[in-house]
């Protein structure tokens, strides 16, 4: 029996058919790891952009907090009622902002964030609303050594170093 007769052209089309499916194969678990690298890459850059917002938010939130009294962050100083009083300071005469816009969260795409609110009602610190584990866990900034390890991005608070120590009432 050779090649011309119609039982070896059907097994040279059955293995052709083998080696296509293992191509295929091959080819959508290639698909699907470029796919997740990808996924973790674009992870990795919000995260890094959320650390970047955060420590606008921080550094907004101490200058609200030192409007008052011209000084530094000092304890017991009110932080702002909502994040819109980063926009237009209520207490200053005329326009004073701390913050130019109210960011979105990097990882959620929205510009709902989680507050941290003092005993007194004022915002202290921040977090995304994201869910899921933070992929990076070392080798933090020395104000945000804090989020070592953290087992989920609200704990990621920004905010003036009291944030962290003051009463944790999130909203």
């Amino acid at each position: 029996m050779g090649r011309d007769t119609p039982i070896g052209r059907g097994r040279l089309r059955g293995h052709a058919y083998v080696m296509l499916l293992i191509t295929v194969a091959v080819l959508a678990g290639a698909a699907a790891t470029s796919i997740s690298l990808g996924a973790n890459a674009a992870r990795r850059d919000a995260e890094q952009e959320l650390l970047a917002v955060g420590d606008d938010f921080t550094r907004a939130l101490r200058s609200y907090r030192g409007v008052m009294s011209g000084q530094p962050l000092e304890a017991g100083m009110p932080g702002p009622r909502s994040l819109e009083d980063l926009l237009r300071d209520p207490r200053a005469p005329g326009v004073r902002r701390h913050i130019r816009q109210i960011p979105a969260d990097p990882l959620t795409g929205r510009r709902e964030w989680g507050l941290v609110i003092d005993a007194a009602g004022g915002i202290v610190g921040i977090h995304s609303l994201a869910d899921g584990q933070p992929i990076r866990r070392t080798g933090f900034a020395p104000g945000q050594a804090s989020f070592e390890n953290a087992a989920s991005y609200r704990q990621w608070v920004f905010g003036p170093l009291e944030a962290h120590a003051a009463g944790r009432g999130a909203r």
